[in-house]
């Protein structure tokens, strides 16, 4: 399917959703100046035409979760059914195949010690077509957790217009027992109206309006927005394994997250210590950041890059 072109005033609601996610329709309108029967409709043919999804997630660092990044290498052929199999559980938030359809690259999520253990002892595929595995556990995240990146459009008398929620200066502990349903509701859409939400878990709408509340001010919550990024003209996706000289690493890691091409940065343990995944127009624009931006950064000993080649989940949501 061919992907449409997409307007200015696509691109100032894709813009507002990075940083109000659950705006009103009416809220739309307001900062993008048109009607609200015209922000709803937008959005609706953007969800059809481009894959617009706004996805609640949890920030697990707040609770101690731990975020692996996994790599399988295997025999030509192999990685595709590897990574469907990965794209299908619960633990897993990001699945990729990439080196030319040899290589798996997935995020896993252990939510306590024994998890992990259960995940790398006999959790990951034992096939014999896996001829390596490398793990490196997320040490830090660089980039902020809504990404804008590539979609800001705004100006910045419509940006003075918003009022995003603000973090509380006394956050909950963690998660309560009844927070599961909401937030997985929340995961497959983040989006959902309060009274919607109400009517599938059997709450009163004012708990749910002010259970999200809490949990965004925590910093327990927060939305991300996930689009197909051709509609911005992003069609080449590479992740970056860069070995960095530690006393840089900081350092290098906030330059790196600055880049508008850079959806995420991270530190990690391994040879690799700074993982980064990058969108590029073309092979061209790869090679100019290659060879420029990223070149220029002082303490980088040095870069593997890995194209995806395909995405079979993305934030949790499977492709």
């Amino acid at each position: 399917m061919k992907i449409p072109v997409l307007d200015s005033v696509d691109r100032q609601i894709i813009h507002m959703l990075t940083i109000e996610s659950r705006a009103s329709f009416r809220a739309i309108a307001d900062v993008v100046g048109v009607s609200d029967q015209t922000a709803a409709r937008r959005y609706r043919r953007l969800t059809e035409t481009v894959g617009l999804r706004v996805l609640g997630v949890v920030d697990g660092s707040r609770l101690g979760w731990a975020d692996w990044f996994v790599r399988l290498q295997t025999t030509p052929g192999g990685a595709g059914p590897i990574a469907e199999a990965l794209a299908l559980r619960a633990d897993t938030r990001w699945v990729h195949l990439a080196s030319g359809g040899t290589e798996v690259v997935c995020v896993l999520q252990a939510r306590t010690p024994e998890q992990r253990d259960e995940l790398f002892l006999r959790g990951l595929p034992g096939s014999r077509r896996v001829v390596g595995i490398s793990a490196h556990s997320k040490l830090h995240a660089f980039s902020p957790a809504a990404w804008g990146g590539i979609t800001c459009a705004l100006s910045a008398a419509q940006l003075a217009k918003l009022r995003p929620l603000q973090p509380a200066t006394d956050p909950a502990a963690g998660l309560l027992p009844g927070d599961e349903p909401l937030l997985a509701e929340l995961a497959r859409d983040g989006r959902a109206s309060n009274a919607a939400l109400a009517a599938r878990l059997h709450w009163h709408e004012s708990t749910v309006r002010r259970r999200i509340e809490e949990l965004r001010r925590s910093e327990l919550l927060y939305f991300e927005v996930d689009i197909d990024s051709g509609a911005f003209g992003m069609t080449v996706y590479v992740m970056f394994w860069l070995s960095v000289e530690p006393a840089r690493l900081d350092e290098v890691g906030k330059a790196i997250a600055a880049h508008p091409e850079v959806p995420f940065a991270g530190a990690s343990t391994g040879p690799a210590n700074l993982i980064v995944s990058g969108l590029f127009t073309d092979s061209e624009h790869l090679y100019r950041y290659l060879t420029g931006e990223l070149a220029s950064l002082p303490g980088v000993r040095s870069v593997e890059t890995a194209p995806v080649i395909r995405t079979l989940k993305r934030t949790g949501l499977v492709h």
